[in-house]
């Protein structure tokens, strides 16, 4: 750092002692970085205005994202709206960003939002007549081994859906486009041509005056200090100025929307955490590097680089952060941070192995920003649980310039029309609930998710950080038979068990994208299911009871469910909770426990989505009551065809399909325990009963379940048999396959429908419009042929689908089916839309007699298609060819 003071000093790593010289003051004087005091306010007067009383919304946060918001709410026709930024407009994490927009983004949504923004803050110029800065580089993501090559070419399959320019070129094609980079150790890379560069800054102020000019108020030094609450409802914003009466609030506010959510008057849980992120900054290059340069992003070695004002700014991703602001909000502006030079050293020796032409290069600064991450690197983004109007936009994982242009549209649409006009879903804030508030837990998960921005991510990978936070009664006794875990919705879940004699070590670390090690153990709990028993631990389920005094929760369930609810004592109805649109907002089970009480069973990241929806349309009525008993119940899920004699043993009552027929549910006596809810029903289409077992009895039931059940060759399993069974039974899950844009006529529920009654029920409108208009796309079975399980990659989710060699769909779940022995995807496809440009509806002859494909990382496999599961037939051909093997070798 010297070099730039005082003498020419290099980039070399022996000059890191000398490179510890205090020189903190020193700024440079473009301002792609760092922005004069002119930009920081949008009329240019230093002058404080003054405060209106009332607002319709009020934005928190100066940067990038709030004034994304203000500028997208204006555009749909809001007036009203005032937004408010502690310190100077775009002083805090958007003043020191590294100005890099790349659609090289970890899931499909993200992907849009990043597109989105290139497109915004290139018009942003010719919209408002200031320059953003913009400059289109595109960027090359690289590859030092096959695992990333293939993670890149599933990543290009992606973009090339949502119709986004990439390549996948050679190692030579590198050097042509980039003449710094050394490809002596790479595979290969992902081009990106349309990705960009621009002025944080800039960006910020351009959508500020675009927003001004709008109507928009722009406040800054004024400090939220809480959001005040009626009933439920934001009334109004209290400032260090005084308070602002409004219907809507938005949270921007970046490193400090946790602490504000915390200082509500009504706490609102924001899960994220800061951390000091670092990047180096060159003087220009003897050579100076051209501005349109491709930015680099080489993963394997933890760093980027972009140019800049001829030089080089290059950062990265650590495998030791340094968390900041545990102890909640301590400085209004961010300032540029303590240098560490000892800490930067390895990122430092990465970029010199890329770049080796840089050990000449002068340094003119190293630069330490806060960034925030959340628990799962996904942004945070909605309306928050418990407080109607408090929407929050924050946790941008480092990615808040690229994601600010389309996360700020999607929310104006989610203010405006109540939902935004993509499926949101992974980012959506209510995914979090209390239980990830811990500032512990954040500390410890924000150690773990800052590398793991570059880290190699194959399928089923697990956080290790904040775990064994939920966890079953059964945890220990099932962790010391050898269960291997995952984590949702902070609930510990096992993924199988690991036989007596198993290299535990490897197993553990397996990770490819090829057949895993776990294969034949999950095949064998399959086997298990299919031929005698298995127990798997399904205590994680969203559970909850709905009860009143008279007909009031059946009029609930009625008006929110598409199926119909008014059915005997004891029965279980398979429904969806919809939209307006007939899209899922849950996809439950529900049982009638008795006359006016109703037991409802939801996926376990429900938990907070689905009481959030149940509240927001349930009358203020005090004989109405719902109660949240996920944490009262343990689920064991026994399946298989001997799950009736272990049951029928411990409760000395008939289990058979006579006495106790399917979707039934009974309060029962199992082994000495009373009041066990026994439902038949099992998620996977196999027989069996699943069990809703008071936690104070959960362990003896299992060990008398387990005990009883050794005579009939009882085993555990865990959720990768459940994952096969349900996906070879075209069983769709809420979140992967399901989401608030899927109707239940594309996904073949239209049974599930109470089309024939006069009841009006949330979405039925709009699904009366779909059946009169058709259907677009259908939820399909897609299996593998020409497909080798041992040597060709796996498809996983999220693989184009082609029909007669066009783009029709994607999948959204993938398991190998032990019973058909190939692989079965599940997703949605699309006829070709019509000469007009028109969608066209969807025939069965498109899906039967189509020629279809599923490319795995640029590789197209052929499949056939099904609307409805044919393991039945697959069995049936799979019999008579094993008879013929038999009567073959009886015949020699």
């Amino acid at each position: 750092m010297g070099s730039c003071v005082r003498s020419s000093r290099a980039l070399s790593p022996v000059l890191l002692p000398r490179l510890l010289l205090p020189h903190m003051g020193y700024r440079p004087a473009g301002r792609s970085l760092w922005t004069s005091p002119t930009c920081m306010t949008v009329n240019g007067d230093s002058q404080l205005l003054p405060l209106p009383s009332q607002a319709r919304v009020v934005i928190c946060g100066g940067g990038i994202v709030g004034t994304s918001v203000a500028y997208h709410l204006a555009k749909l026709g809001w007036t009203d709206i005032v937004l408010l930024e502690q310190g100077r407009l775009g002083a805090g994490t958007t003043r020191l960003c590294a100005g890099i927009v790349s659609v090289a983004k970890p899931i499909s949504i993200e992907c849009q939002m990043a597109n989105y923004s290139i497109s915004l803050y290139q018009q942003l110029e010719e919209e408002t007549g200031i320059k953003t800065g913009y400059v289109k580089t595109g960027s090359l993501c690289l590859a030092q081994n096959q695992d990333r090559f293939i993670s890149l070419k599933r990543l290009a399959s992606r973009l090339k859906v949502m119709g986004i320019s990439c390549n996948i070129i050679k190692p030579k094609e590198i050097a042509k486009l980039h003449p710094l980079v050394n490809i002596h150790d790479l595979v290969g890379a992902l081009h990106l041509p349309s990705d960009a560069v621009v002025s944080p800054p800039e960006v910020n102020h351009a959508l500020a005056v675009a927003s001004a000019g709008q109507g928009v108020q722009i406040l800054d030094r004024t400090s939220v200090q809480q959001v005040l609450v009626e009933k439920g409802h934001v009334m109004a914003v209290e400032t260090d100025r005084g308070s602002i009466a409004c219907e809507y609030f938005v949270n921007c506010a970046g490193q400090w929307a946790y602490e504000l959510g915390q200082a509500s008057e009504l706490k609102v849980s924001v899960p994220l955490h800061g951390c000091e992120h670092f990047y180096l900054l060159t003087k220009p290059l003897q050579e100076p590097l051209p501005g349109t340069t491709p930015v680099v992003i080489d993963m394997d070695g933890r760093i980027y680089a972009r140019p800049w004002q001829g030089g080089i700014l290059s950062g990265g991703f650590e495998k030791n952060p340094k968390p900041i602001f545990t102890e909640g909000r301590n400085q209004l502006e961010i300032q540029n941070m303590q240098e560490d030079w000892d800490h930067f050293e390895p990122m430092l020796n990465s970029l010199l192995r890329r770049m080796p032409t840089l050990e000449s290069a002068e340094i003119f600064q190293l630069v330490n920003c806060p960034e925030s991450f959340t628990p799962d690197m996904r942004c945070l983004m909605g309306e928050t649980q418990g407080i109607s109007g408090y929407f929050v936009l924050a946790g941008m994982n480092s990615s808040g310039l690229a994601f600010a242009g389309g996360a700020g549209k999607y929310l104006a649409e989610w203010m405006t029309y109540g939902y935004p006009t993509a499926n949101v879903w992974p980012l959506d804030i209510k995914r979090f609930g209390n239980l990830q508030s811990s500032r512990t837990f954040l500390r410890h998960r924000v150690m773990e998710v800052m590398p793991l921005m570059y880290e190699l991510k194959v399928p089923r990978w697990d956080f290790q950080t904040g775990r064994q936070l939920r966890t079953s009664p059964l945890y220990d006794r099932l962790d010391t038979q050898g269960a291997r875990w995952m984590e949702k919705h902070g609930f510990e879940r096992p993924k199988y068990f690991i036989p007596h004699g198993k290299d535990l070590l490897s197993l553990d670390q397996s990770k490819t994208f090829y057949k895993p090690d776990w294969f034949d153990i999950v095949g064998a709990e399959v086997k298990c299911c299919k031929e005698a028993v298995c127990v798997i631990d399904m205590s994680s389920f969203t559970k909850f009871e709905l009860t009143s005094t008279g007909d009031q929760a059946l009029e609930l369930l009625q008006h929110l469910c598409a199926n119909d609810l008014d059915v005997p004592v004891g029965h279980i109805v398979h429904t969806g909770m919809l939209n307006e649109r007939g899209g899922y907002e849950n996809d439950c089970s529900v049982v009638r426990i008795s006359k006016n009480s109703y037991f409802i069973i939801s996926p376990t990241d429900q938990q907070v989505h689905c009481w959030h929806w149940i509240k927001k349309h349930m009358p203020c009525d005090p004989k109405l009551h719902l109660e949240d008993v996920s944490w009262k119940y343990t689920a064991l899920n026994l399946i298989g065809p001997r799950a009736m004699d272990v049951l029928a043993e411990l409760s000395y009552v008939s289990m058979t399909p006579d006495h106790f027929p399917s979707m039934f549910c009974k309060e029962m006596s199992v082994g000495y325990a009373n009041g066990i809810r026994v439902m038949s029903m099992t998620h996977t289409g196999e027989p069996g009963f699943m069990l809703y077992i008071p936690i104070e009895y959960a362990l003896h039931v299992y060990n008398e379940v387990m005990s009883v059940g050794q005579k009939y060759g009882i085993r555990n399993a865990g959720y990768y048999a459940l994952r096969s069974l349900r996906i070879e039974k075209f069983f769709a899950f809420w979140g992967q396959d399901l989401d608030t844009f899927t109707t239940p006529l594309e996904c073949g529920r239209e049974f599930r429908v109470k089309f024939d009654q006069d009841t009006d029920f949330l979405g039925r409108e709009a699904l009366l419009q779909q059946r009169h208009d058709g259907v677009f796309r259908r939820f399909v079975m897609l299996v593998l042929e020409d497909h080798d399980t041992e040597l060709d990659l796996w498809p996983w989710w999220g693989e184009p689908i082609y029909c007669n060699g066009q783009l029709a769909g994607t999948t959204t779940s993938s398991a190998y089916s032990y019973t058909l022995e190939r692989h079965v995807c599940l997703g949605f496809v699309s006829p070709p839309p019509s000469p007009e440009g028109l969608p066209t509806p969807i025939t069965p002859d498109f899906i039967n007699r189509g020629d279809y494909e599923v490319d795995i990382a640029g590789q197209r496999y052929p499949a056939k298609a099904k609307l409805y599961p044919f393991s039945s037939l697959f069995t049936q051909q799979k019999r008579r060819k094993d008879d013929m093997e038999l009567s073959n070798l009886h015949g020699k």
